[in-house]
């Protein structure tokens, strides 16, 4: 290669106030995924010296985001760095968890998700509405802003304990500007979310894809904490991915990474896609695909459990006009999703129909699960993740689909590499979009703060 086409390297250094901001978060990720430690252990595990540490924490004490919580093994005996001998026991500092907080918005395809969380991801207080799948983009983030004041208002906050605000949204978003550049199931092209919210609210915000918030949220909070190698795999209107490496978000060269929906399944004779495409994923496993199918089983069969459940008056718990509301605690520390309505929606349906034993809508998901752990069985070859966690409409059915998608996924991948992937569903139900929403707020504006 010429020697004008090397690209210079990123040789960009740190102002001492950068370097104190970089301690800070190395400090507060310690204690976010190691709990309750000694000044003297986060030290060692930080590399930092102790007197640097000492002032650092002095500095979050003061400010009540940190607080001394015990001693460490005082009941074994143990010293300061945890191991049995002599000395007196060392004082233990944790994050105060109620210390500031999050807004998170999960802006879906025809519902609306507010919560504010606490700084470990629990849920102070929940909102859900339906909208119009037409409402114009702006008088979707008007109602999103109103949403933001109810639920702050609900969970008893003022604006100086609010971090900022995250925002989830399908399709292709631009990190920089904030804008949704693209959104096929939305309808959305450059919207300027960023920007308009901020107006709004006056709060910084983050803007990022949906399934990438669910991700961290699963890496921050949930069953991927500790986990070098993630992804999460979300399946519902359309289907994306989200990646998480050593606890970051991985979004590529221009954030496009993660869309597995759009990944050739059919190279010839597929049906075609929203993208412009034909054959992708996304034609084969989506909700509208899934109820597709199922209509068409219900005319060959008319008297069939699965034509009579699709038969029913549709019962949604949630429309434009009504509203489901849910407040009250929750404890990320149980790990248990907060109680959301389940929607009487087709989906449900068609899952109900299998469960009472349906022959054939039994066989029509297994299928739907072959292509599932197929393209798993793809990720698993390209990025190597240790666990894979499974969100909306596969999370749902994963009584019905999941032992389907597992076994193919295994068998699928390359020289056994996915025997050693944990497949799991999502921690936080149908709250995982909202949690990860406020978990880009929390990484953005705490624990990774520039």
């Amino acid at each position: 290669m010429p020697r004008e086409f090397i690209p210079a390297p990123a040789l960009t250094g740190r102002s001492i106030g950068n370097i104190k901001t970089h301690n800070l978060r190395a400090v507060l990720l310690t204690l976010l995924h190691g709990g309750p430690t000694s000044r003297v252990h986060i030290a060692q595990l930080t590399g930092l010296s102790s007197t640097t540490i000492t002032n650092l924490v002095a500095e979050l004490l003061e400010q009540g985001i940190v607080a001394e919580t015990g001693k460490e093994g005082a009941a074994e005996g143990r010293n300061g760095n945890g191991r049995p001998g002599a000395g007196r026991p060392a004082t233990l500092v944790s994050i105060v968890p109620a210390a500031r907080y999050a807004v998170g918005i999960h802006i879906g395809v025809d519902t609306l998700r507010v919560g504010v969380t606490d700084l470990f991801g629990a849920l102070r207080a929940y909102r859900v509405i339906a909208h119009s799948t037409d409402l114009p983009a702006a008088d979707l983030l008007a109602d999103a802003a109103r949403l933001v004041e109810e639920t702050t208002a609900a969970a008893g906050l003022t604006r100086e304990q609010l971090l900022g605000v995250g925002v989830g949204a399908s399709g292709l978003v631009d990190l920089e500007t904030g804008v949704n550049v693209l959104a096929p199931n939305l309808g959305w092209r450059n919207v300027p979310l960023r920007a308009t919210l901020a107006g709004h609210l006056g709060l910084p915000v983050f803007v990022d894809n949906n399934v990438r918030a669910m991700a961290l949220a699963e890496a921050m909070f949930g069953a991927g904490r500790g986990v070098n190698t993630l992804a999460f795999v979300y399946g519902r209107v359309g289907v994306g991915a989200g990646f998480t490496v050593g606890g970051q978000v991985y979004r590529g060269s221009r954030a496009g990474a993660g869309e597995i929906g759009h990944t050739t399944m059919i190279p010839a004779g597929g049906a075609p896609c929203r993208c412009g495409n034909t054959g992708c994923l996304e034609t084969l496993v989506s909700e509208q695909e899934i109820i597709r199918q199922a209509h068409v089983l219900a005319a060959r069969a008319p008297d069939s459990i699965l034509a009579a459940e699709l038969t029913k008056d549709e019962r949604r718990t949630t429309d434009a006009g009504q509203r489901s509301t849910l407040n009250g605690q929750w404890s990320a520390v149980s790990r248990q999703p907060p109680v959301d309505v389940t929607p009487d929606t087709p989906i449900e349906r068609i899952f109900a129909a299998a469960r009472a034993g349906d022959r054939d809508t039994v066989a029509m998901l297994d299928e739907r699960a072959f292509y599932i752990g197929t393209a798993l069985a793809n990720v698993v070859n390209l990025i190597n993740p240790e666990m894979i966690i499974l969100g909306g409409l596969f999370a749902a059915g994963a009584d019905l689909m999941l032992s389907r998608i597992e076994e193919t996924m295994r068998r699928r991948s390359f020289a056994g590499l996915g025997d050693a992937v944990l497949l799991r569903v999502t921690t936080f139900g149908r709250a995982v979009g909202v949690i990860g929403a406020a978990a880009l707020a929390l990484d953005a504006f705490f624990y990774r703060q520039e």
